[in-house]
């Protein structure tokens, strides 16, 4: 992918901790079901996985919500089970009730025959990459930096070993338990793909990457850093952290980890994304200013109304100034936007980021 000028770089400078004119802001799951605009075009492609699927309805909705939102980065239009998919483990998607595998990991041999997969069969989500690039550029411009993503290797395994979503992890955690060299050698596949798989998006075009890992919450202190951490290191240590001259930060985030920030802070991430639970400012002196952070605005404030939500954007940026500066921070939602969500409440929330942020910078 050749090199475009970026007619805004603010998200990548400000993962690099460089200063900003104001903090930049993109959303988890900012293309998808709570624009009517996306629901169209899932219509079309006839199912989720037509739409994931095939690179040109993937192209239309990464640039949907930047179309209607002036949104400081795009990010690739994808699912975090692409990978298991294309280990053979038979994904679907049932209607109301998400993900299903249709050969989850649950014995000895189920786990011996996993393998890490040929990244060819995961060229579509490369062919979206290259094209959701081309079609960033305007007038000779990129507009944003596109992202690409992985889950952790502890999530997909989540998903691989129940087969589906689950609320309490009894099968996955039961074989941690019970078979830890099952679940090692799980994770370990994981990883290798994980990394095989972003390098992959890098070359494609992605210009940096972030790393789901959603139930990593679920764990215990201590089996969190053996079974969901030691794998994000690992997958960060492959990581290619350059290309074509330039940058590539690669992102974090455990969804329910503000206990262990220090430790995600030593992995050597660029950035660390951090849910609602974690005071900002906490954060950045927990983690020495050795990394970005990426949040954290609970999505359900998106219900309330538009001065709440402007009041509660103020609350984000003003926890994160009193860290000392307000370097370094992208802000973010800390989970994924609801499909209920309006999306005037998305507006007022941009807008909000965008020009009280600057404020606080002519006050410094």
């Amino acid at each position: 992918m050749p090199m475009t000028v970026l007619r805004n770089d603010t998200f990548l400078r400000a993962l690099r901790r460089e200063p900003t004119e104001y903090t930049p802001v993109w959303l988890m799951r900012q293309a998808g079901r709570y624009l009517p605009e996306y629901n169209a075009t899932r219509a079309r492609a006839g199912s989720f996985l037509g739409l994931a699927k095939n690179p040109a309805y993937a192209t239309e909705v990464t640039l949907q919500p930047l179309d209607r939102f002036p949104l400081d980065a795009a990010i690739l239009f994808s699912d975090i089970l692409t990978v298991p998919d294309a280990m053979g483990l038979g994904l679907s998607f049932e209607q109301g009730e998400g993900p299903r595998f249709a050969h989850p990991l649950r014995t000895e041999d189920d786990v011996a025959r996993l393998a890490v997969p040929d990244m060819h069969e995961l060229q579509y989500v490369f062919d979206a990459v290259s094209e959701i690039r081309r079609a960033l550029v305007q007038d000779g411009q990129q507009r944003v930096p596109l992202i690409g993503f992985s889950g952790s290797p502890w999530t997909l395994a989540c998903y691989m070993v129940e087969g589906r979503g689950s609320d309490d992890y009894r099968t996955v955690k039961s074989m941690l338990y019970s078979r830890p060299d099952l679940m090692h050698r799980i994770l370990e596949i994981n990883a290798t793909a994980v990394a095989q798989y972003l390098n992959a998006q890098i070359e494609a075009g992605a210009q940096a990457v972030m790393v789901f890992d959603s139930w990593g919450g679920a764990l215990a202190d201590g089996i969190y850093q053996t079974f969901s951490l030691t794998y994000m290191q690992r997958v960060v240590d492959q990581l290619k952290r350059s290309h074509n001259g330039q940058q590539i930060p690669v992102i974090l985030f455990t969804k329910g980890g503000g206990l262990w920030l220090e430790d995600l802070a030593a992995t050597g991430a660029d950035a660390l994304g951090v849910d609602w639970t974690v005071n900002l400012a906490r954060a950045r002196a927990r983690t020495g200013g050795r990394c970005a952070l990426q949040g954290n605005l609970d999505p359900i404030v998106l219900f309330a109304p538009p001065e709440a939500v402007r009041a509660e954007a103020r609350r984000v940026l003003d926890d994160y100034a009193a860290s000392g500066s307000s370097d370094g921070h992208v802000f973010n939602l800390g989970h994924g936007i609801s499909q209920f969500t309006s999306p005037d409440h998305v507006t007022h929330l941009i807008d909000e980021v965008h020009g009280y942020s600057r404020q606080l910078r002519q006050r410094a």
